[in-house]
């Protein structure tokens, strides 16, 4: 864990007010998954994104059960700003556990749901959901093995979920 504390730590050491800003948006823009959800949800009105606005749902909600209510209790892993309360945060201190995040698994989930039906969507819906993760470091809500556990989760969901869709043609 120390090698994960030193990241967090030089981390703190490019906050300035502009990407301060930047990392508090993207940080709420994953709050609870809603703006990939309602993504997910504007999908399933255009006949030619149903699908994959049906994957999108499919996979975080299979994301939110094994993530959030199955790994984040049985690991009951603290987060760092619980662990070192001196670092000043930005944003509200989460109240659930750390492990994985929550905010990685849901972007990369959607995302990479997107990605494995319609390229031009997905990669910035990719990118998007790194920077999302990135956040969490920055406000030091999470460790790096929480935000690569999130993102290992939801990608693979994605991909577990798009190849089930394509065996059945659904």
């Amino acid at each position: 864990m120390t090698w994960e504390f030193d990241l967090l730590y030089a981390l703190q050491g490019l906050h300035n007010p502009v990407l301060d800003k930047i990392m508090i948006v993207l940080s709420v823009l994953g709050d609870g998954g809603i703006f990939w959800i309602l993504f997910g949800l504007f999908l399933l009105i255009p006949k030619k994104y149903r699908l994959t606005g049906f994957q999108m749902l499919v996979t975080m909600l299979i994301t939110f059960v094994i993530g959030n209510l199955i790994l984040k209790n049985l690991a009951a892993r603290e987060r760092p700003c619980w662990i070192d309360p001196s670092v000043p945060l930005l944003i509200p201190s989460p109240s659930d556990y750390s492990f994985p995040s929550g905010h990685s698994m849901n972007g990369f989930a959607a995302s990479v749901a997107l990605l494995l039906n319609d390229r031009r969507i997905g990669i910035p819906a990719v990118v998007l959901a790194a920077l999302i993760a990135f956040s969490r470091l920055y406000h030091f809500v999470h460790f790096p093995t929480d935000v690569l556990a999130g993102i290992a989760v939801g990608t693979l969901a994605a991909v577990l979920v798009n190849w089930l869709f394509r065996r059945k043609k659904l």
